[in-house]
This record gives C-alpha cells, structure tokens and sequence, in this order.
C-alpha cells in the first residue's frame, strides 16, 4: 500500500468528522461563541468609532465662539448623541431657573447640584450602552481555553479506550485520536485570545469616553456657574 495512501488526514474538517460527538459539540460551541464574539467586536469598532467622530465635531461647535442656545438648536429635538443632549439638559434647567428671576447663592447652588446629577444619570446611561456586550467578550475569554480543555481531556480518553479496545499502540494509529482531543484546545484558543484582547481594548475606549462625557459635564457645569455669577 501506498504510504501516502495511508497518511492521516489532520485538516481541520477530517479532524471535526473523526471526533467524538462530545468533541464536536465543544467545538461547535466554540466556533458559535467565536462568531459571536466578532459580531461583539465589529459593533464596537464601528460604535467607538463613530461616538469619537461625533464627540469631535460636537466639542468643534461648542469651542468655536458661539453661543451654547445655537449649537443646542442645531442639534435638533431629539440628537442621537450624548453630548448634545446633555447640553440641551443642562441649558433647559438655566431657562427653567432663569423665568423665576433672581436667584440667591443657595438657589444657584441647589441649581448646579440639579444640573450635575442629571448629568450624571445621562453619563451613567451612556455607559451602560456603551459597555453593552462587554460582558459577553469576558466570557468567552475566559471560559473558552477551559472548555476547549475539557474537550481535550475528554478526546484523550476516547482516544485511549479506541486504543486498548484494538490493542494498538502505533504512532500511525495514537496520533489522529491525539490530534482530534487537542484540536478543541486549539479551538478554544482561537476563540478566547481575540475575545480576550478586544475586551480589554473596548473596556479602555469606554473608560475614556466616559472621561470624555464626564469632561463635558464638568465644562457645561462651570458655563452655567459663570452665568450664574453674573446674575447672583
């Protein structure tokens, strides 16, 4: 017989055929999870990408000499971003505050308090949006090089019953079983490192993007404090 004949086959489809059922559902899982956490990542480069560009052009218009009513107009009822909408907030209590006419220095402060906490409860919200799917990334980081594992361990044995059940240890026979138990590690790895790597990425674009917002409320606070001084 042809030596090549017999070589076994170790692509990646002859070792999925020749696995254990429990081999191929761990794989198949993996793959599952490794799909859906590109589908995660994807969301995020395009999200972050375009919240940064958004924040730009808006923070552009803020610093370029006009006054905060105009560019607040200009963002229209119902902006998609959140820097528009907490200056709309922040500018909706000053107009609330200022109809009742002079304020003392506790009304002022009461007002910036106000100011601040809906600030913060915008912050807050943003960043629950933006974390969305986080989660989902630290699983499969950290969950996938275990049970691409267990389907090792799991293959191994299989392997090693195949063994002592036809009572040959040859390296032509021990090394396909072998190949196919590892090949779920491999798998498992495949799935976790990029997982692992873009959840630590997006969890520092989210830090500073909220460094960014929490910036901005700090900025808006201390425009309505200047306005307010002028009219304590």
């Amino acid at each position: 017989m042809d030596a090549s004949a017999a070589a076994p086959n170790f692509s990646f489809f002859a070792l999925f055929m020749q696995a254990d059922w429990v081999v191929k559902a761990v794989m198949i899982g993996l793959i599952l999870a490794s799909l859906g956490s590109w589908a995660v990542i994807l969301d995020k480069l395009v999200r972050f990408t375009g919240l940064n560009r958004a924040a730009d052009r808006f923070e552009e218009q803020v610093s370029g000499g006009r006054s905060l009513e105009d560019v607040a107009g200009e963002a229209g009822a119902n902006p998609r971003h959140a820097l528009p909408r907490m200056l709309q907030a922040a500018l909706k209590e000053w107009r609330d505050a200022k109809t009742k006419g002079a304020m003392s220095e506790n009304q002022a402060g009461f007002l910036i308090a106000r100011i601040d906490r809906i600030l913060d409860a915008q912050i807050a919200r943003e960043n629950a949006k933006v974390e969305e799917g986080l989660g989902s990334l630290a699983i499969v980081a950290t969950a996938s090089p275990f049970i691409g594992l267990f389907g090792t361990v799991w293959g191994i044995m299989h392997a090693f019953q195949n063994i002592a059940i036809s009572k040959n240890t040859s390296l032509a026979v021990v090394a396909p079983s072998i190949a196919e138990a590892l090949f779920a590690t491999a798998v498992g790895l495949i799935a976790a490192i990029p997982a692992y790597i873009a959840y630590n990425k997006f969890s520092t674009d989210a830090g500073k993007y909220a460094g960014r917002l929490e910036g901005f409320a700090d900025d808006l606070s201390t425009a309505i404090q200047r306005r307010l001084s002028d009219r304590v």
